[in-house]
Protein backbone atom coordinates (compact mmCIF):
# COMPACT_ATOMS: atom_id res chain seq x y z
CA UNK A 1 0.00 0.00 0.00
CA UNK A 2 1.03 3.33 -0.73
CA UNK A 3 1.98 6.02 1.92
CA UNK A 4 0.78 8.52 -0.20
CA UNK A 5 -2.68 9.96 0.17
CA UNK A 6 -4.13 12.90 -1.86
CA UNK A 7 -7.02 15.05 -0.29
CA UNK A 8 -8.44 15.59 -3.51
CA UNK A 9 -11.92 17.26 -5.23
CA UNK A 10 -13.21 14.94 -8.32
CA UNK A 11 -14.71 18.21 -9.59
CA UNK A 12 -11.49 20.39 -9.35
CA UNK A 13 -9.11 20.22 -12.29
CA UNK A 14 -6.01 20.77 -10.71
CA UNK A 15 -7.03 17.83 -8.80
CA UNK A 16 -7.38 15.54 -11.54
CA UNK A 17 -4.07 16.57 -12.94
CA UNK A 18 -2.45 16.10 -9.81
CA UNK A 19 -3.90 12.85 -9.29
CA UNK A 20 -3.08 11.91 -12.72
CA UNK A 21 0.54 12.73 -13.01
CA UNK A 22 1.04 10.75 -9.29
CA UNK A 23 -0.54 8.13 -11.74
CA UNK A 24 1.66 8.42 -14.56
CA UNK A 25 4.63 8.34 -11.59
CA UNK A 26 3.37 4.64 -10.83
CA UNK A 27 2.13 6.02 -7.56
CA UNK A 28 -1.36 4.99 -6.56
CA UNK A 29 -2.18 7.32 -3.36
CA UNK A 30 -5.06 6.98 -1.12
CA UNK A 31 -7.87 8.95 -2.37
CA UNK A 32 -9.77 11.28 0.39
CA UNK A 33 -12.55 13.33 -0.77
CA UNK A 34 -11.95 15.67 1.77
CA UNK A 35 -15.60 17.28 0.86
CA UNK A 36 -17.42 13.88 1.92
CA UNK A 37 -15.15 12.82 4.93
CA UNK A 38 -14.29 16.31 6.62
CA UNK A 39 -11.01 16.39 8.50
CA UNK A 40 -10.90 17.29 12.19
CA UNK A 41 -9.02 20.18 13.80
CA UNK A 42 -6.46 17.75 14.78
CA UNK A 43 -6.17 16.41 11.46
CA UNK A 44 -5.71 20.03 9.95
CA UNK A 45 -3.31 21.18 12.76
CA UNK A 46 -0.91 17.99 11.65
CA UNK A 47 -1.49 18.98 7.98
CA UNK A 48 -0.59 22.34 8.81
CA UNK A 49 2.59 21.32 10.43
CA UNK A 50 3.50 19.28 7.19
CA UNK A 51 2.98 21.10 4.74
CA UNK A 52 5.39 23.94 6.51
CA UNK A 53 3.83 26.81 5.51
CA UNK A 54 3.89 30.47 7.08
CA UNK A 55 0.37 31.57 7.76
CA UNK A 56 -2.89 29.19 7.66
CA UNK A 57 -4.22 31.19 5.46
CA UNK A 58 -1.37 30.21 3.23
CA UNK A 59 -3.77 26.39 2.73
CA UNK A 60 -6.98 27.76 2.69
CA UNK A 61 -9.44 29.17 -0.17
CA UNK A 62 -9.63 32.79 1.26
CA UNK A 63 -11.99 34.08 -1.72
CA UNK A 64 -14.28 31.17 -1.56
CA UNK A 65 -17.90 33.11 0.31
CA UNK A 66 -16.99 30.54 3.14
CA UNK A 67 -13.95 32.64 4.11
CA UNK A 68 -16.45 35.76 4.98
CA UNK A 69 -19.49 33.33 6.10
CA UNK A 70 -17.05 32.51 9.13
CA UNK A 71 -16.02 36.06 9.81
CA UNK A 72 -12.44 34.95 8.59
CA UNK A 73 -11.96 38.15 7.01
CA UNK A 74 -11.92 40.43 10.17
CA UNK A 75 -9.04 41.81 11.75
CA UNK A 76 -6.80 39.48 14.61
CA UNK A 77 -8.12 36.16 13.56
CA UNK A 78 -6.44 33.62 15.20
CA UNK A 79 -5.01 29.96 14.05
CA UNK A 80 -7.21 27.95 15.91
CA UNK A 81 -10.35 29.72 14.54
CA UNK A 82 -8.42 29.04 10.70
CA UNK A 83 -8.31 25.71 12.03
CA UNK A 84 -11.94 25.72 13.34
CA UNK A 85 -13.16 27.46 10.00
CA UNK A 86 -11.25 24.77 7.38
CA UNK A 87 -13.11 21.86 9.77
CA UNK A 88 -16.46 23.61 9.73
CA UNK A 89 -16.31 24.44 6.03
CA UNK A 90 -14.15 22.00 4.06
CA UNK A 91 -14.14 23.50 1.12
CA UNK A 92 -11.89 26.56 2.36
CA UNK A 93 -9.13 23.86 2.31
CA UNK A 94 -6.74 24.18 -0.74
CA UNK A 95 -6.90 21.72 -2.79
CA UNK A 96 -5.38 19.37 -4.26
CA UNK A 97 -2.80 18.34 -0.70
CA UNK A 98 -0.78 15.48 -1.55
CA UNK A 99 0.71 13.62 2.18
CA UNK A 100 3.59 11.34 1.88
CA UNK A 101 4.34 10.38 5.32
CA UNK A 102 5.33 13.52 7.48
CA UNK A 103 5.17 16.55 4.61
CA UNK A 104 2.84 17.63 2.13
CA UNK A 105 2.36 19.78 -0.57
CA UNK A 106 -0.39 21.73 -2.35
CA UNK A 107 -0.88 20.81 -6.13
CA UNK A 108 -0.85 24.33 -7.78
CA UNK A 109 0.83 23.80 -9.86
CA UNK A 110 0.10 19.62 -9.78
CA UNK A 111 4.45 19.73 -10.35
CA UNK A 112 5.03 20.94 -6.79
CA UNK A 113 3.60 17.87 -5.47
CA UNK A 114 6.79 15.97 -7.08
CA UNK A 115 9.13 17.87 -4.48
CA UNK A 116 8.05 14.48 -1.56
CA UNK A 117 7.78 12.06 -3.18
Amino acid sequence: MSSITILHNPRCSKSRQTLALLEEKGIAPKIVDYLKSPLSVEEIKQLFTKLALPEVTDMMRTKEAEFKEAGLHRENVTDEEHFQAIANYPKLLERPIVINRNAAKIGRPPEAVLDIL
